[in-house]
């Protein structure tokens, strides 16, 4: 189908696109997967939403629906997944085509502004919020505090965590402790009391180091983004030994971000974003790349 869109977050994945971090999928491709529009046409078939409807697009674009991943609820795996603005347009553009297997209906109530950074910042926070493993009441480490990060925030300490913030950006920090952090510092710093689990959102690989090594004894470190620089040599007994674990976290599945949109507006999660024209999309990712954006870029297209 054919959707008009009507704003479209700014995922750093869009700039590891744009930057070479990630694999050429699809030369010139347009990026943007973060887009809220409406359905203009529908395709051959076509039917699950009507014209004019408010639809999301996320990340997974498409899968094949019949692998052994596909087949056991892991289609995030799926060798021959296609992506958003990488494989396929995105929504940095006044129109997108989509795959409405891959859409999402939004609620009336939810506006542009706030729907666009859950349906990638929200969906894949989310995931590796369940990933993390924090167990009740649980203390978990925020590595990096961007558009992913900030949401997750509001989402745990909501479900009754104990949120503590390592980020650079002073900005950040501040946001941080304005959505109930119960402790903010630098992005290396180590929190005063062992973690029970952490996240680590910013793509510096030698952050899982000390992330590790803030863990307490079986606690879980999930690793949320899709490009990481390198990771430092592990020292077995200081970062790993006592249980310690170190996942990745892959995309998402559509049930990822079915959960997502209904429990962020259960829990009233509120996304920051920092609105820019679609003729300033350079300007965005480059702010983006500074640490210029606090909370969630937002390209407003109509």
């Amino acid at each position: 189908m054919l959707v008009a869109v009507s704003a479209c977050g700014v995922c750093r994945t869009d700039l590891h696109v744009a930057e070479g971090d990630l694999p050429v999928h699809r030369a010139n491709v347009v990026p943007g997967h973060e887009i809220v529009g409406h359905v203009l046409k529908l395709g051959l078939g076509a039917g699950r939403f009507a014209i004019g409807e408010r639809v999301g697009v996320a990340w997974l674009a498409s899968t094949c629906g019949v692998c052994r991943f596909c087949r056991r609820g892991a289609e995030n795996l799926c060798r021959e997944a296609r992506f958003t603005g990488w494989d396929l347009d995105g929504g940095y553009a006044e129109a997108a085509v989509v795959d409405e297997r891959f859409a999402y209906r939004l609620p009336h109530d939810l506006p542009d502004d706030q729907a666009a950074p859950l349906l990638c910042a929200g969906i894949i926070g989310y995931r590796a919020l369940k990933a993390a493993d924090v167990p009740p009441g649980g203390r978990l480490g925020l590595y990096g505090f961007g558009g992913s990060a900030h949401v997750t925030a509001q989402i745990a300490i909501a479900q009754g965590a104990e949120v503590y913030v390592a980020t650079r950006s002073e900005e950040a920090r501040i946001l941080a402790s304005r959505l109930g952090a119960a402790w903010v510092g630098e992005a290396a710093e180590q929190p005063p009391v062992p973690l029970d689990s952490a996240i680590l959102f910013a793509p510096a690989g030698e952050l899982v180091l000390p992330a590790l090594a803030a863990l307490d004894r079986g606690g879980t470190l999930a690793v949320a983004g899709i490009h990481l620089t390198a990771i430092p040599s592990l020292h077995y007994q200081s970062h790993l030994f006592q249980e310690r674990r170190l996942r990745s976290v892959t995309a998402n599945t559509r049930q990822d971000g079915e959960e997502l949109l209904q429990l962020a507006r259960r829990l009233g999660v509120h996304a920051t974003t920092q609105p820019y024209p679609l003729e300033r999309a350079d300007e965005a990712l480059s702010d983006l790349a500074n640490d210029r954006i606090t909370g969630a870029g937002l390209l407003v297209v109509r």
